[in-house]
């Protein structure tokens, strides 16, 4: 099983320059054929996943560093661990490490339908954090809403920057996790209360703008732009965060694959990512 990830397709379109040949996909789950010598983490036989580099997940079997593969708990399917590593991680390092959230919180996240977007709205409604979350059609606000955002803005039709002032009282939000880019930037900066943080983690949208830095003078605001690369950069790092992921799973967090494609039908699945027609998690059957 394969994970599918707009990092596939910044990949493939040469955002993300790759040395050639090379294949694409960042994150998948199997079973190990056979491990070289020294290697004693994990064994044959087992089931794994792993995330991020080197890229070549795209493949039915495949060479992978030892030290950077994940053993997978018994309550967690190959579906679901696909569609949820790289994601399910990336809500982890956001929400406990790039800015730890405490109960009573409002937060502001964008695309809260998608993938990373229901993970967190359940995780953070667990927390006992306030979720406003923009989506871009009503079926999307209604899954999103069925996930823990309490708060669901159509930001195709309405202007979510007015939205959060309005649910805050005008006092804005201490966080904004914003995995959408172009679109969204400039108005998730007003979104921010004083000392308020701008987590940039993704560009679906596109490239964010070039960012004035004197803009944040008013607020003394801070922009970030977080990845999972450092976050897994060792195998202690990428525990710290993927032992609180399996945790929150095996205490209910649901995964949701709405969407699962042939690897054969790779084209498709990256023009419904890119055209926002998929919700929640989508992976590649091999």
């Amino acid at each position: 099983k394969v994970g599918l990830n707009f990092i596939d397709i910044y990949q493939r379109s040469g955002v993300y320059p790759l040395d050639l040949p090379s294949s694409i996909g960042m994150e998948g789950v199997g079973v190990v054929e056979s491990i070289g010598e020294g290697v004693d983490n994990v064994n044959v036989g087992d089931r794994i996943g792993y995330v991020m580099g080197p890229p070549g997940a795209y493949a039915e079997s495949r060479l992978y560093p030892a030290d950077r593969l994940i053993k997978l708990p018994d309550y967690l399917s190959d579906s679901q661990a696909a569609a949820s590593l790289l994601k399910g991680l990336t809500v982890s390092y956001l929400i406990n490490r790039t800015f730890a959230v405490k109960k009573g919180q409002t937060v502001l996240l964008h695309a809260a339908a998608g993938g990373v977007g229901l993970i967190a709205c359940q995780w953070l409604n667990k927390l006992g954090v306030e979720v406003i979350g923009t989506v871009s059609t009503d079926e999307k606000a209604e899954r999103a809403s069925a996930h823990g955002c309490h708060h669901t803005v159509n930001y195709t039709r309405e202007d979510f920057a007015a939205r959060v002032e309005e649910i805050t009282d005008g006092k804005g939000v201490p966080v904004v996790y914003d995995g959408v880019g172009a679109d969204t930037f400039e108005g998730s900066l007003k979104c921010l209360a004083p000392f308020g943080v701008l987590a940039s983690f993704g560009a679906a949208s596109g490239a964010p703008p070039e960012l004035k830095i004197a803009v944040l003078a008013k607020k003394c605001l801070y922009v970030t732009r977080p990845g999972l690369g450092p976050h897994t950069a060792t195998p202690q790092l990428t525990e710290e965060i993927a032992v609180p992921l399996f945790d929150a799973i095996r205490n209910g967090l649901s995964i949701s694959i709405n969407q699962t494609y042939a690897l054969k039908d790779a084209a498709d699945a990256h023009r419904d990512l890119q055209s926002r027609k998929t919700t929640g998690s989508a992976i590649l059957e091999i």
